[in-house]
């Protein structure tokens, strides 16, 4: 039985991250800042899969000493924690030097300094178990750097790729490193709360359920990365990364 642990839990891709997850047979522990939207899930959940483990707290992962308590008395309570899904997010955002620098402000904090802690959180856990498997959430706005609302966006989650990759790297060929598994996801435009003003004008937008389908195959398969869904996401990820600036534009 896998125990994971998932914030950003009350809706969107963290919520259905919590249903598929459920259905595959883990027990959950899931954490955000909206307990009533948790209690929902959670009795959601059990009552499709009466068998499963399911303990919800409320987290703002901006609380550090929460952060740290919360993934704790997780683990306490469940016994370990087999895997930390970082998933908390924001996607607020305005062009730098417009007056929209508070939105960006918090942006950032929420989606880099928050999954610091997180990922702090998870290591102390996995280094204390000596095994475990941290998934960072990243996105495919990660590939470049993105303009208008989406520059901070973007670069936070580029940052929080590189934190899951850093300790990747740090693990490589020691004896740790073959027990506490890294998996960064870049997923592409898959509905969610988040997204929901701009799901009408994505052309390639996908449902939540087939996205985070996609999210839970790579997941479960513990890959160290992944653009999701495959199609498009892979290929446009190289597109993305190498097209030249007039092009790339275009795409945006």
């Amino acid at each position: 039985m896998t125990t994971t642990l998932i914030t950003g839990a009350s809706s969107g891709l963290g919520a259905e991250m919590a249903r598929q997850l459920a259905a595959r047979g883990d027990d959950l522990a899931l954490c955000a800042r909206r307990q009533e939207r948790l209690t929902e899930l959670r009795a959601e959940i059990l009552a499709a899969h009466p068998d499963r483990r399911v303990e919800v707290r409320t987290l703002d992962v901006l609380d550090e000493d929460a952060v740290f308590e919360t993934f704790r008395a997780f683990r306490h309570d469940l016994g370990s924690l087999d895997r930390v899904v970082v998933n908390a997010g924001l996607g607020k955002g305005a062009p730098l030097g417009t007056g929209g620098q508070a939105a960006n402000r918090e942006t950032a904090m929420t989606n880099f300094v928050g999954a610091l802690t997180q990922t702090e959180a998870a290591m102390e856990a996995f280094r204390d178990q000596q095994a475990g498997h941290l998934v960072m959430v990243s996105s495919m706005s990660a590939m470049r750097g993105m303009p208008k609302t989406m520059t901070t966006y973007a670069a936070t989650k580029i940052g929080a790729a590189h934190l899951a990759e850093g300790i990747r790297n740090e693990l490589h060929g020691k004896p740790l490193g073959r027990t506490v598994k890294v998996t960064v996801l870049y997923p592409g435009y898959i509905a969610s709360e988040m997204n929901e003003k701009v799901a009408q004008k994505t052309k390639m937008m996908v449902p939540t359920d087939v996205g985070v389908r996609a999210m839970v195959e790579a997941i479960e398969k513990q890959v160290d990365s992944a653009c999701v869904p495959r199609l498009p996401c892979a290929p446009l990820s190289v597109v993305m990364k190498h097209a030249p600036l007039g092009v790339f534009k275009k795409l945006m």
